[in-house]
């Protein structure tokens, strides 16, 4: 079946304003945050399950494969762009219903297209009794979006994937199924139980291309009676192995509930400003004498840390007190913070700036939409670090792909272990030597066991050549990483698929595909092995 008895068929499925042929906003889809060439032939906008079923009949009758997104608001990893040229995109956004709250067990349950601000605000409207986790992207980011590429945040319930159940995925030829006790009509326990009884798939469609997850029930945080967060600061680029395993054992014995981030010093500069193009004369990357002197004008060092603390007033006392005395000798400063700081901060910023020369107004501005985030409040405030080497200022609404932000992520996963964490930043580094570009690293401690770690390459996408140097670094990078051992958790699409993995793994993932997906039409490339290329630009870091 040609191209155009296909968009046919879809005009006719979903009518003709919901098949979108435009190409201007064609070129807006096929343009993410590094360079791409893929080319998108239309965008498909069903509004319920049963469209995306029947896009899915006619893709598989035609042989035209098609892209599924949520709100494509996948930044650092390929935006809305599919892997392969030729795809249409599948757009879910239209599928924004929150189907079932349960207030007394503490789920709700979401269509793919609902964002983390719908739900807040719903969340709210019930009375605020249940907490989301947010992520630090956009608040019109899709949570089915991001738990099914395995995303996380920031509160105890900061592993996205690890608090979902009863997935309803519509697969390659049109068929729904439900995962878990979700197989089963009237099970009670469906949203509550995520393995149901019998093989447990849910696993099967995350991070892959074997169906199209149209709803899913989220896991609720308890309010909890008292919540404080706290931050510290480290001097010496050395500090942050001690700290690491110094944080190690009260992760694992549920001190810290939380997901703890640590960030270095390019990381932290980039979150409160622009490149200061004027104290380096126009020049890149930044001088490590330039970011120590930003340091010192806004008390952060070599890391910074932050995290939060849940509970009752006496177990957040007693979390206080136990992280202090691990910390202790390890970092320069330890602050707690509480809503009632977070106002005499604000109110009293001018004051404490000449007192002690320090720029609170602008630490604040940093600190508080972290601060939220580890209250489940979605926030934009992070956006702003894509327009890091951006030479014109912020607009006040964000959109990275549009406004020509360069950005390219590479995520690797270490042990929760203090000389892990140091060679992993000390490969960065050695990495980032040859490129012309700022090693801004961010660590989260996201398990008892596990470091997820994001380095970000930063640039301009408007300067000539920025884009092959971007990738360039990312290519050197990321082979550096996999030669020690270290790979990432999550691929963006110019690094579809990883090369390295053992045969056999990648055999039972292509019987999988070829027994769902026989025409090979959902998102062809993704995560599937189908266009392996070697990582290059691997070499020896001592």
């Amino acid at each position: 079946m040609p191209l155009s008895t296909a968009l046919e068929a879809w005009k006719e499925l979903l009518g003709s304003e919901n098949v979108i042929l435009d190409p201007r906003r064609l070129g807006e889809a096929e343009t993410a945050t590094f360079a791409t060439d893929q080319r998108i032939p239309a965008i498909l906008r069903p509004a319920n399950r049963a469209e995306v079923q029947d896009c899915l009949r006619i893709a598989d009758r035609s042989g035209i494969a098609v892209y599924p997104v949520s709100s494509g608001r996948n930044w650092g990893y390929g935006s809305r762009v599919p892997v392969r040229d030729g795809c249409a995109l599948l757009d879910l956004g239209r599928l924004d219903r929150i189907v079932d709250f349960d207030d007394r067990l503490g789920y709700v349950t979401v269509e793919a297209g609902v964002t983390q601000a719908q739900l807040y605000e719903f969340l709210q409207r019930q009375g605020g009794r249940w907490w989301m986790d947010a992520t630090g992207s956009s608040p019109h980011t899709s949570l089915i979006g991001n738990t099914v590429e395995r995303g996380f945040g920031h509160t105890p319930y900061g592993d996205h994937f690890a608090h979902v159940a009863a997935l309803e995925v519509v697969l390659p030829g049109g068929a729904c199924i439900h995962t878990g006790f979700g197989r089963f009509p009237g099970a009670q326990a469906a949203p509550v139980y995520r393995w149901g009884v019998g093989p447990s798939l849910d696993g099967l469609f995350s991070q892959s291309n074997f169906g199209v997850v149209t709803q899913m029930t989220l896991w609720l945080m308890p309010a909890p009676e008292y919540f404080q967060a706290f931050f510290f600061g480290a001097e010496q680029p050395e500090a942050l192995g001690s700290i690491v395993d110094a944080l190690r054992p009260l992760r694992q014995n549920g001190t810290l509930k939380s997901a703890i981030h640590l960030g270095n010093g390019y990381k932290v500069l980039s979150s409160l400003r622009q490149y200061p193009w004027e104290e380096m004369a126009g020049r890149t990357p930044l001088s490590e004498a330039v970011l120590a002197a930003f340091g010192r004008a806004w008390d952060f060092g070599a890391w910074s840390g932050s995290g939060g603390l849940y509970g009752t007033r006496a177990q957040v006392a007693e979390a206080r007190r136990l992280l202090r005395t691990a910390l202790a000798g390890r970092v320069k400063s330890l602050k707690f913070v509480d809503d009632r700081a977070i106002a005499i901060g604000e109110r009293f910023s001018g004051l404490y700036q000449r007192l002690t020369g320090t720029n609170l107004t602008e630490l604040l501005k940093l600190l508080k939409p972290v601060y939220n985030l580890m209250k489940g409040i979605p926030s934009d405030a992070a956006l702003a670090s894509t327009y890091w080497r951006k030479t014109g200022p912020v607009p006040a609404e964000m959109h990275p792909d549009r406004d020509g932000c360069g950005l390219l992520w590479c995520a690797p996963v270490v042990p929760l272990d203090g000389k892990h964490a140091l060679t992993v930043d000390r490969i960065v580094r050695a990495s980032f030597a040859a490129h012309p570009f700022e090693p801004m690293i961010s660590m989260t401690l996201m398990s008892e066991r596990a470091i997820s770690v994001i380095v970000t390459i930063a640039y301009d996408r408007a300067v000539p050549g920025e884009d092959e140097r971007a990738l360039a670094c990312y290519r050197h990078l990321s082979g550096n990483l996999a030669a020690a051992g270290y790979h990432p958790y999550r691929l963006g699409i110019q690094a579809q698929p990883l090369a390295g993995s053992e045969p056999e793994y990648e055999q039972l993932v292509a019987a999988l595909k070829g027994a769902l997906d026989p025409n090979h039409i959902l998102a062809p490339g993704r995560y599937d092995g189908s266009n392996r290329e070697p990582v290059s630009g691997v070499s020896e870091v001592s």
